[in-house]
């Protein structure tokens, strides 16, 4: 059985919010909601950190308190984040257009639900993830493309985590940080030290190996905002250093990404 489909709403006018937050109670099998924002900005923020694999997104915003009245916007940037993945998404409006409609499916949304049709509910709009999902999944892969599709997931995931904090993909202590992380989510069992293991790749001493992963993080905590390290490296750090050490950063995301596979 497939694990409960993540759930993002984009809505502004609450009596909407609360009837797909009602839908989403009665389908807890099927549904997890994993934020609410009549936001077109903040909802970029939820997905950076819930990775929602359904996006319901309300096209006019107007009572937004934060955001842009429409969200034409957070469909562009919602392709500049590079995510492992392509989140469904489903737009619900009051407008009728086929320019605008045409302009919507050019961004990437895969359904348009127009709220003042006859057969149009909450309900319906879920069966449409679900739908997708199912016609997503249903794609037949032989034992190795799943394997490649499982490793990509995981170097796509580590990268991405990476950006948010702003290390360098330019760094060779980048490369290092990627590689350290991979292997022991893929090998957690191993007797081979990651260090050694890095070494052996690139073919580098320990001590390079390590300079370079400590210079690749000193650089993300001089020139990443504060906020930006805060939300999403919330491990502790030594007050004296003000940054972590290369082994308390490898752990941090090997657990960190075990928990979004």
């Amino acid at each position: 059985m497939s694990k409960p489909m993540k759930i993002l709403i984009v809505e502004d006018e609450i009596e909407d919010c609360n009837k797909f937050i009602d839908c989403i109670k009665k389908r807890e099998n099927e549904f997890e909601l994993v934020g609410v924002t009549d936001s077109d900005i903040e909802a970029l923020k939820y997905v950076k950190v819930k990775h929602p694999e359904g996006i319901i997104l309300d096209l006019e915003l107007n009572n937004s308190k934060s955001g842009n009245t429409n969200s034409l916007e957070f469909l562009s940037n919602l392709k500049k984040l590079n995510l492992a993945y392509n989140p469904i998404v489903i737009v619900t409006t009051h407008v009728y257009s086929k320019r605008t409609y045409k302009i919507l499916h050019r961004e990437g949304v895969e359904l348009i639900s127009y709220k003042d049709h006859p057969k149009y509910s909450c309900d319906n709009v879920l069966n449409n993830f679900l739908m997708y999902r199912d016609n997503s999944e249903n794609e037949t892969k032989t034992v190795s493309e799943e394997i490649e599709d499982d490793e990509k997931r995981i170097s796509d995931l580590i990268d991405h985590e990476l950006d948010l904090i702003g290390v360098n993909v330019k760094l060779k202590g980048r490369n290092y940080l990627h590689d350290a992380i991979f292997y022991l989510i893929q090998n957690e069992n191993s007797d081979i030290n990651v260090i050694q293991y890095l070494t052996k790749i690139y073919k580098k001493s320990g001590n390079t190996i390590t300079n370079g992963i400590q210079n690749a993080i000193i650089h993300a905590w001089r020139v990443s905002a504060v906020e930006d390290l805060e939300d999403y490296y919330t491990a502790k750090i030594n007050y004296q250093t003000g940054i972590p050490t290369p082994m308390e950063f490898i752990y941090y995301y090997v657990d960190k990404i075990k928990k979004l596979i």
